[in-house]
C-alpha cells in the first residue's frame, strides 16, 4: 500500500501509559513497518519506524511521530473552582495524582516527520488517536490516487470531507500582487 500524507493537524493528548500500553500490546502494524521504535529524550517522546523489507538504505531517515510529554495532576473529582462558596469549615484535600502525557500537537511536520513510511506511520497515530479521550486528528491522505479525508475527535471517528476551492492567490484577474516579471524597476 502506497500513500502520502497532504494535510494533518493534532491537538492529542492522552496518557503515556496509553500509548505505551498500545505499543507493547503487540498492535497490528501496517505490513510496510515492522516494529516501532520508542525513545524518550528529556521531555519528548519519538516513535520510529522500522522498515518490514531492506529496501531502505540504512541512511534513510523513516518516519517519525514526535509528542511532548508533560505532567498533569488528575484529580477523582472535580475540584472547586475559586469563588464558590464553601459550606465546609474544613478544606478538604481531593485525592490526585500526577501523570504524564503524551502530546501530540502541531501539523504535519511537527507530529510526522520524515517521508519514508509516512503514510504506514500515519495509521500508527491514527490508532493513537482512536484510544485519546481528548483532541482532535485531522488529515488529508491519498491512497491508491483517491484523496481521504479523516477526523478523529476525543477517540471517536467523525464524519469529515475535502472540499477543493480555487485559490484567490492563484488567480490572475484580482491580483493586487506586485507582477515580477513585468516590472519597470527591475532592469534586464
Amino acid at each position: 500500500m502506497s500513500g502520502r500524507v497532504y494535510r494533518l493537524h493534532s491537538t492529542l493528548e492522552l496518557p503515556l501509559e496509553d500509548v505505551e500500553e498500545y505499543l507493547n500490546g503487540a498492535p497490528e502494524l501496517p505490513p510496510e513497518v515492522d516494529d516501532v521504535e520508542v525513545t524518550r529524550r528529556n521531555n519528548t517522546l519519538i516513535l520510529k519506524a522500522v522498515a518490514a523489507e531492506d529496501n531502505l538504505s540504512k541512511y534513510t531517515p523513516t518516519a517519525q511521530l514526535k509528542a511532548s510529554i508533560t505532567e498533569n495532576r488528575v484529580y477523582e473529582e472535580e475540584p472547586p473552582r475559586a469563588g464558590a462558596p464553601r459550606w465546609e469549615e474544613e478544606e478538604e484535600e481531593i485525592p490526585s495524582e500526577l501523570v504524564e502525557f503524551a502530546c501530540f500537537k502541531g501539523d504535519r511536520e511537527t507530529v510526522l516527520q520524515n517521508t519514508a513510511l509516512q503514510y504506514p506511520m500515519f495509521l500508527v497515530l491514527r490508532e493513537i488517536a482512536l484510544r485519546a479521550e481528548k483532541g482532535t486528528l485531522t488529515a488529508i491522505t491519498e491512497v491508491d490516487d483517491e484523496l481521504g479525508a479523516h477526523r478523529i475527535v476525543e477517540g471517536e471517528e467523525r464524519p469529515a470531507s475535502i472540499e477543493v476551492v480555487e485559490n484567490p492567490a492563484q488567480s490572475e484577474s484580482g491580483s493586487n500582487g506586485v507582477n515580477w516579471r513585468d516590472n519597470k524597476f527591475i532592469s534586464d
